[in-house]
Formats: C-alpha cells, structure tokens, sequence
C-alpha cells in the first residue's frame, strides 16, 4: 500500500521500481584483486602490507569490501543512513555475501553507533548489515561493543585526527569469543575499524576480520 502511496524511484537512475534497480546494482564499482592482505586495500600485486596499512599497529588481522566508495555508492550508502531507506539493507547485505566469503569466525559483532547519530537516524545500519549476514553466513551477531561517549565526525578529519578522536572511543560489552568478524558500513581510513577491533581483543577475541560494505580507496 505505502508503494501505491508513494512510489519508489531508483536511487541511481531515477526510474519507478526498486530503490536501486538490477541494471544500478549491476554498475556498482566491485572491488577486485589483489588485494592488500592486512587492510584490503586494492593493489597492484599481492602483498602482506601495502603503503596504507604499513608501520601501523592494527587490531584487526584482515579487513575486506565489497565495493569502492566512490560514485553511487556513497549515494547509495547516503540513502541507507541519512534518508533512512531501511530496506536497502537487504541488499547491501546480498552484495557482501556475493563478493566476500564467509569469515573464519564464531561471531559477528557490528561497530556500535554513535548515541547523538544513532538516535537521529532511527535505525542503525551497521548493526543492520550485521543481521543480514548473520543470516546469510548463519553466523550468530552480538553486542559485543559498548560507545560510551560520543566522537566528533570522522569527516573532514586528517587520518592522524581520526585516530585520535576515536581513541578510547568502544570498549568491550562483554566476553568475547575467540574469533569475531567485525561489521560496519564503511571502511574509509580503518581508523574506527581498528578501535573497535581493539576493544574486542580486550574483551577476549584473540583475531578480528572486519568486514564492510564499501572502503574508500587511494
């Protein structure tokens, strides 16, 4: 009836239908290798570390993307959490099962959200995403990650001041299990990623992979 109401126009071209259509899902830039081994990132051969992630002390052991964040998918990833369309959860949670294989994990965690932003949007979208692959993957999701208090916007931010305003930003909300896979929307300069990672490996995980929808790339 709501569809009757208000019709939906597809996010990338604008025709009546899905929110993003077969043809928009289809131009979605996929990450392809080789990849970086420790950050994902994409590179020209295969390597251990690549100049991202290289000389930094990450709590993450692996992470990895589906799509390169840039075009539609910011647009994409925009809808999902500023405009609140729910349902394309769904569907990022179908392109990361298709593109990355399921993690060698116990558990799926979800990095939390920020109080202010989490209770503006009304939804949570990386705890959403988690839930999609869990069913996927038939992995169980936990809270495993507490936000105590809230952090500027990563935004804007120079990668030295991203990782100090997230500093001391999650802590554990419990036990851990040994291996966890760590969910969160975007991976941009891993900086929240491995914050999050951390507190997990204080809570008990001795590995975390991170798994996201999109990262940016360089």
């Amino acid at each position: 009836m709501l569809d009757l109401l208000l019709p939906q126009r597809c996010l990338g071209c604008g025709r009546h239908g899905d929110q993003l259509c077969c043809a928009c899902v289809g131009r979605l830039p996929r990450l392809e290798p080789p990849f970086c081994e420790r950050c994902g990132a994409p590179t020209a051969w295969p390597v251990a570390r690549c100049r991202e992630c290289a000389g930094r002390r990450l709590a993450f052991a692996s992470a990895t993307a589906a799509l390169a964040y840039e075009g539609d998918v910011r647009a994409f990833v925009s809808a999902w959490k500023e405009r609140g369309l729910r349902r394309l959860a769904a569907l990022a949670g179908e392109i990361v099962a298709e593109a990355v294989a399921r993690p060698n994990a116990l558990a799926l965690a979800f990095v939390p959200a920020d109080p202010s932003r989490g209770t503006k949007r009304g939804h949570h979208p990386a705890e959403r995403l988690a839930h999609e692959l869990g069913t996927r993957w038939e992995l169980p999701v936990a809270r495993l990650l507490d936000r105590p208090k809230p952090v500027r916007p990563q935004r804007g931010l120079r990668l030295s001041e991203r990782r100090r305003n997230v500093a001391g930003a999650f802590r554990p909300a419990g036990s851990s299990p040994a291996r966890v896979a760590l969910v969160d929307d975007v991976y941009t300069s891993g900086a929240t990623a491995a914050a999050a990672a951390s507190a997990l490996r204080q809570g008990g995980a001795r590995r975390v992979e991170v798994v996201t929808l999109a990262r940016a790339v360089r």
